[in-house]
């Protein structure tokens, strides 16, 4: 970098330096280094800001993450404690009679299962269904009149939690028709 493109003119533009004009260059360099200096002190700060904010919001992310697996469970196991809270009083009862167990047993079912729909947790029960193995689980198959691959028997019906598969449905299916 020339002397002229320093100062700010251009070389054509300048005078010859005379005994005078040194001084005053070398304040206007000084003074331009001082210039430069405080502002890379700007921008240093600046720049220091937006990493500490930066690591901050980094690490609040972490807590959040941290929270949410610890405490992800905490509104479906309160939906929970009334369920829990019917057996216990059913198994309160001193003489409890078939028919009240029974009646209680259903009560209870009915608020398991608005639990589970309140949390997006839905039954599969295939039953007459074309066998899916991402849904299903097959045990065995029968001889029967359906068509091959028919899902002929639920031994226990399976579970999805909005479109993932919680537990596949343990199912018998049918071999088709004899020839």
């Amino acid at each position: 970098m020339t002397d002229a493109e320093i100062s700010g003119g251009s070389p054509q533009a300048q005078a010859p330096l005379g005994a005078g004009d040194g001084d005053e260059r070398v304040s206007q360099l000084e003074a331009k280094v001082a210039e430069a200096t405080a502002e890379a002190g700007r921008l240093r700060d600046e720049w220091l800001r937006a990493k500490a904010e930066t690591e901050n919001v980094r690490r609040r992310g972490q807590e959040d993450v941290t929270k949410a697996h610890r405490f992800g469970l905490e509104s479906f196991s309160a939906a929970l404690l009334p369920v829990k809270d019917s057996l216990d009083a059913a198994l309160a009862v001193e003489n409890p009679s078939i028919a009240s167990f029974k009646e209680g047993v259903e009560i209870t079912a009915k608020q398991l299962d608005a639990v589970l729909e309140k949390f997006s947790i839905r039954a599969i029960d295939p039953q007459g269904e074309k066998f899916d193995p991402h849904q299903h689980q097959a045990i065995g198959q029968v001889e029967s009149d359906a068509e091959a691959n028919t899902v002929v028997s639920v031994l226990q019906k399976g579970y999805l939690l909005h479109d993932r598969v919680l537990r596949p449905a343990l199912v018998m299916v049918s071999k088709g028709p004899a020839a």
